[in-house]
């Protein structure tokens, strides 16, 4: 009886060492292959357990990440999802019809009433004498199993959130850049010859949406509203690219035409095909009055002659930039302004926001812009009540995707 006592308590104090042992390297903050290291150690040499094999979900995809005593070529048979899941409780396999040989249990590990593992054990000794250790230590084994897979779940979750928080910093980091490279409102024109006022609000932190003024000449500028298909990350740095190209061909001694093939080389070869950019581009001198512009697959803008009442629809009739190789031809428009007129130019982000608001009637959402340009007698007041009537500054649910407004005043 003394005997029997001893070996009691020398196993329940291996059992409370080797938690201690544990819990000493989680707290240590040890990485997760000195855990499953110090787990092998305990089940299978100190506990002599033949074979033990841990099966880990990581993000709905069930991966091996440790097998001790089997070799990986007799269990990679072994279909998680079709002979595991089934199994919410310890199972004996003999017992429960699991078709997995050679393991004698399965313990399932549930995080949040969700299997998070699953631990195969055995012996390789079929025939050993005595009660098998598997079935001796059972409690144990279970509860140290949880202890481990719970501690690696947790490093895993850990890891993600400071991933998660470095690509939340390179966000913001990126939307400073990108709003560096939008004009503000100090750098729009406003004097006696034209006035000019914008609206950007990307979906998320970066967006494809893009607009810009250029000082071409003492009488001329040039001005562009472009939006990348999709958006996110990808549209934003597709769009940086095509700023600076933009920046550096736009110039008083440029055709339009040349302008718009030499863009399009620059998207095509930067996009591969896999997005492409539409924009409505235009120049505008001071002393000729005349407006020149190309729109390459953009929603139509409104030009409203204020004093005859007149709204024209500047239309698309160019190819959007990426989505050939090389422009058919580049349809160039060009209108004269002989009186107060205003000018609204905006991306598809805004009247996909209007049709869902209106049950999805983009006429209604033309109807609204017209509406709204042809109310006022100012760019800013037109823009402002936009704004506000459709909710854009604030949270808006039928906002899904980049919204960019360019309004000009033309001054009579």
């Amino acid at each position: 009886m003394i005997g029997k006592n001893s070996t009691v308590r020398e196993t329940l104090k291996f059992k409370l060492d080797s938690l201690l042992e544990i819990t000493r390297a989680i707290n240590d903050n040890q990485p997760v292959e000195v855990l499953l290291s110090r787990f092998t150690h305990i089940l299978c040499v100190r506990l002599k357990i033949g074979k033990v094999v841990l099966f880990k979900n990581n993000h709905n995809r069930w991966e091996r990440i440790l097998n001790a005593g089997v070799s990986p070529e007799t269990i990679d048979h072994i279909d998680v999802e079709k002979e595991l899941l089934p199994l919410s409780e310890i199972t004996f396999t003999a017992w429960g019809g699991a078709l997995l040989p050679g393991f004698d249990i399965v313990i399932p590990v549930y995080n949040n009433h969700l299997p998070i593992a699953y631990v195969l054990i055995g012996d390789i000794e079929e025939e050993m004498e005595g009660l098998s250790p598997v079935i001796k230590h059972l409690q144990f084994i279970q509860t140290i199993s949880n202890i481990i897979i719970v501690a690696i779940e947790n490093i895993r979750l850990f890891k993600e959130s400071l991933q998660q928080e470095a690509f939340r910093k390179e966000l913001e980091l990126a939307s400073q850049m990108q709003n560096m490279l939008i004009p503000g409102t100090q750098d729009l024109p406003n004097d006696r010859h034209i006035k000019m006022n914008a609206f950007y609000k990307p979906h998320f932190e970066v967006g494809g949406d893009y607009f810009d003024c250029i000082r071409l000449g003492p009488n001329e500028i040039g001005f562009c509203v472009a939006d990348v298909s999709g958006k996110g990350m990808a549209a934003a740095l597709l769009m940086s690219n095509f700023q600076a190209t933009l920046r550096a061909l736009f110039n008083s001694d440029i055709t339009m035409e040349n302008l718009l093939q030499k863009l399009n080389y620059r998207v095509t070869k930067s996009a591969q095909g896999e997005k492409f950019i539409t924009l409505f581009i235009a120049r505008y001198n001071y002393i000729t009055r005349c407006l020149e512009y190309v729109n390459a697959g953009h929603p139509s803008a409104l030009l409203y002659r204020t004093e005859s009442g007149k709204m024209e629809l500047l239309e698309s009739s160019t190819v959007a930039m990426g989505m050939i190789d090389s422009l058919p031809c580049v349809n160039v428009h060009r209108t004269s302004i002989n009186e107060h007129s205003l000018l609204l130019v905006y991306t598809d982000g805004m009247v996909e926001v209007m049709s869902d608001t209106h049950e999805g009637e983009i006429d209604s959402a033309f109807y609204i812009l017209e509406n709204a340009v042809k109310r006022f007698d100012h760019i800013e007041q037109i823009l402002e009540d936009i704004i506000d009537t459709q909710h854009l500054r604030g949270t808006n649910e039928a906002i899904f995707d980049d919204i960019t407004l360019l309004g000009l005043e033309f001054s009579a």
